[in-house]
């Protein structure tokens, strides 16, 4: 640690001050209620009080943190909401639920809602996704002749999975940033562990516990096809699938580029430039508005999805960059290295700290993004003393982060709400999918890492 530059010396101070964040933090959300952007910025300033603390460089270290975490992904989380929106709008999910139903089968409708909800959740925040999904559920549910449990819990599962663990979803891509992870492998990767962890979350629902569950889809929907709407122009599937797969395949070959091209290799310095996740994502932007077939959509989407994008992204921001200033304040006291090699020395695997953080950031704030970002801001300056690469730290984080969806999340209510399951029933449905989904996640992430692809 530079001297010049730190927040504090005395490693006594910082190992409190860095304990009282916490607790605070944990307190002004689990017990006051405050909204995560207020409950992390108030410990931050006090910590900036304590006696003993350097004001001119935390000052200093706020602010880079702050502003370099968000000139790396302000952009980026903006667009993503902005594509989200479009897709929502334009009847991309309905298509994409149809070509997963005709590649599985009509039989086996709770594995095609899964798959779809892996591929969506990657650009659909959770509840959104399910909102848009759950007269289908219900309809095949009614269909099918089994409870809503079986229909209803891989979808709840997948769907959470990929918005935690997949970039270029606000979560992860937050975590990206601040940990420094290469977004391609982080892609590839993450995607691999999610969907193993999402075939999990449909096993639990098809099999072990939905089948327990009771209650009945409802009768409102019966009979309704969402997926053939005939008032509804929906787009091709190419189409649909295009706004995500392009971003993704841009962003991962970027990653791949200096691996199979020469320095002055033309192709590899167009892959790097189309591979930026600002170019990459305005693309799948571009190709997600083509599929705008009504015109009064057309001009709601210049004025009012863009309201929508930046009030969803606004929130991500504050907390992104909050979290940025977090963890530079952290990597100018000794208490960073201190709790590293506190946990270093403990024997554990150093896998398992970025994971625990996400499963109590989560647990304690019922918020996935909260418990990745917080993961990642705290992790991040003890990546050198634990030996844990970005992108490992990354998944790890977001694998914790979804364990478990209950009472205190917003996306369990949603769900919960919109099944019509008890209270009982979501939890061990939707709270099992949950927490089954995110241990296989990390369990491939650990093999992963093991391994050392990641």
């Amino acid at each position: 640690m530079d001297l010049s530059k730190a927040v504090v010396t005395n490693p006594v101070l910082a190992l409190v001050g860095f304990s009282l964040v916490i607790i605070l933090l944990l307190v002004l959300t689990a017990k006051w209620k405050w909204h995560v952007c207020l409950a992390l910025l108030l410990p931050i300033l006090l910590f900036g009080a304590l006696p003993g603390i350097q004001r001119s460089q935390f000052i200093d270290a706020f602010e880079t943190g702050f502003g370099k975490t968000l000139g790396k992904i302000g952009v980026i989380i903006f667009l993503g909401s902005m594509m989200a929106e479009a897709l929502k709008h334009t009847g991309a999910i309905q298509v994409i639920t149809r070509s997963m139903i005709r590649l599985v089968g009509a039989k086996r409708m709770p594995l095609a809602l899964t798959l779809a909800g892996f591929i969506v959740g990657i650009a659909i925040f959770s509840d959104v996704a399910y909102v848009i999904l759950n007269p289908l559920v219900h309809a095949s549910a009614k269909a099918m002749g089994v409870g809503i449990g079986v229909m209803s819990i891989g979808l709840v599962g997948a769907v959470q999975l990929a918005h935690a663990i997949v970039p270029p979803t606000p979560g992860p891509l937050a975590a990206a940033a601040l940990l420094g992870a290469d977004l391609g492998k982080s892609i590839l990767c993450g995607g691999l562990a999610c969907l193993f962890g999402s075939l999990a979350s449909w096993i639990w629902g098809q099999y072990l516990v939905g089948p327990r569950l009771l209650t009945p889809p409802s009768d409102e929907f019966a009979g309704s096809d969402l997926l053939d709407d005939p008032d509804q122009r929906l787009p091709g599937t190419l189409s649909s699938y295009a706004p995500i797969l392009v971003p993704l395949v841009l962003i991962s070959a970027q990653s791949v580029a200096p691996l199979l091209l020469s320095e002055g290799n033309p192709l590899r310095h167009l892959l790097l430039y189309l591979g930026w996740p600002v170019v990459a994502l305005s693309l799948g932007l571009g190709l997600a508005y083509r599929n705008i077939r009504n015109p009064e959509d057309r001009v709601k989407a210049r004025t009012q999805w863009v309201d929508e994008g930046l009030k969803v992204s606004a929130m991500i921001l504050v907390v992104t960059g909050l979290g940025g200033s977090l963890s530079a304040i952290l990597k100018a006291t000794p208490a960073v290295t201190a709790v590293a090699e506190s946990f270093a020395a403990s024997g554990f695997p150093a896998i398992l700290l970025p994971f625990a953080i996400g499963v109590m950031g989560n647990m304690i704030t019922g918020s996935t993004t909260v418990g990745v970002i917080t993961a990642a801001s705290l992790v991040a300056p003890m990546l050198s003393t634990l030996g844990l690469s970005p992108e490992a730290a990354l998944l790890a984080g977001a694998s914790g982060s979804v364990i478990v969806k209950y009472v205190n999340s917003s996306y369990f209510w949603v769900c919960t709400s919109l099944s019509k399951l008890t209270v009982r029933e979501a939890i061990l449905g939707y709270g099992g999918a949950t927490l089954v989904g995110g241990v296989v996640s990390f369990l491939a992430v650990c093999l992963m890492w093991v391994l050392g692809v990641v």
